[in-house]
């Protein structure tokens, strides 16, 4: 999911316009998220390499409590070691920068804290336009997991129900019919469950905007499951962490992009 540079005076594709390219095109976009806490400079470059041979489309970056105050740096050495996409996972507003090539604009629309689902996006926003990144209207859907996740904790913001996949469809839609571009079903970081398969199918099924899964996915097979179910982009953060050799990246990334592209 390379961007593409300008060409006789052409505006480049955006970072949403590619991902959409890739999922029309493999079936489904398979995306790391890197947590600038969990990396050390001298081994980035090899873990980029890595991922580049082994299929990854673009990067999400971003943690729900950053430690590290040197985040412009840690992204500029990110884009630097790697031509893929770049893209902000922000757990505050602190974690927007210009290094970012696009930053997911997220919005909580599981949870009801005022603060998660617009308050804190009005600071947000003037600095995005600022800076020149492309925002990306997403809709973020906590969901249970069989633990609290940092992210539920952080946000204060209650999880949809595991066992509700109704309750997932009729948000997901919701949010869609408000204008929001992407759509983020997420069991949080360190997820005891990832999010069941029932509630991928049912967003993709009632929803066009492209759905994203993340949270709680270790092997292939869960992968090659949720994306068989309509997931069109695969986030895989703590897993990679834990094993990052090139054989079980590649085994992830064939598992993403199996799939044949659905049509709608």
């Amino acid at each position: 999911m390379t961007t593409q540079k300008h060409t006789n005076g052409q505006t480049p594709r955006s970072v949403f316009g590619t991902m959409c390219d890739t999922i029309d095109e493999r079936g489904a976009a398979f995306v790391v998220l890197v947590d600038p806490d969990r990396f050390e400079a001298e081994s980035l470059g090899q873990f980029c390499e890595r991922c580049l041979r082994s299929g990854v489309d673009a990067f999400f970056v971003g943690s729900s409590v950053l430690i590290r105050s040197d985040f412009d740096v840690f992204c500029r050495q990110l884009k630097r070691e790697s031509a893929l996409p770049v893209v902000g996972f922000p757990g505050s507003v602190s974690q927007i920068s210009a290094e970012l090539d696009a930053v997911l604009f997220l919005s909580i629309v599981s949870g009801r804290n005022p603060e998660y689902l617009f308050g804190q996006h009005v600071h947000a926003a003037p600095l995005v336009r600022r800076l020149g990144v492309e925002p990306i209207s997403t809709a973020y859907m906590l969901v249970e997991s069989g633990a609290t996740t940092t992210a539920q904790y952080m946000s204060s913001s209650m999880p949809l129900p595991r066992s509700k996949p109704d309750v997932a469809a009729a948000t997901a839609l919701a949010a869609e019919m408000l204008g929001m571009r992407l759509l983020f079903t997420d069991a949080g970081s360190g997820a005891q469950a990832p999010v069941p398969v029932e509630i991928v199918s049912a967003i993709a099924e009632t929803c066009s905007a492209p759905l994203v899964v993340g949270g709680g996915l270790r092997s292939p097979e869960a992968v090659s499951d949720r994306v068989e179910a309509g997931a069109g982009v695969i986030v895989i953060g703590n897993a990679v962490e834990r094993r990052s050799d090139e054989g079980f990246l590649t085994e992830l990334g064939h598992a993403v992009h199996v799939a044949q592209p659905r049509t709608i």
